[in-house]
């Protein structure tokens, strides 16, 4: 599926922080479904959550239940998350499209490394 997948579950995930990643103005798909243009993904406490635009939880679970991924095929700005069995597409930085659109998605993937306590 992905270059660059991992799961949180295979790296042994025992240290949580506070915050480790949140970002806003993110487009969620479901397969072909979009369910939000504008919606945030909030790394915290060993946990994500996938919100809508007014704040309503489309997905959420601890990061043992996660993996997480950049495809090869999609755009710089995009990731794969695989939530609790269900496979959702990120797409970060969709308001303010920069060269630099593939910043959020790294640290997005740093973030849920940096909380499995596995360097890359």
């Amino acid at each position: 599926m992905a270059e660059t997948e991992f799961s949180a579950a295979d790296l042994g995930a025992r240290k949580f922080h506070a915050v480790e990643f949140r970002a806003s103005d993110v487009r969620i798909r479901r397969w072909a479904r979009s369910l939000t243009r504008a919606g945030q993904v909030i790394v915290e406490d060993g946990r994500i959550v996938l919100l809508t635009s007014n704040g309503r939880e489309i997905a959420g679970a601890p990061l043992t239940a996660v993996s997480a991924g950049k495809p090869w095929f999609h755009a710089a700005d995009s990731a794969i998350a695989r939530i609790d069995g269900v496979r959702y597409r990120l797409t970060m930085g969709q308001r303010n499209r920069r060269p630099g659109g593939a910043a959020p998605v790294r640290r997005f993937l740093e973030a849920l490394r940096g909380t499995a306590g596995h360097r890359t």
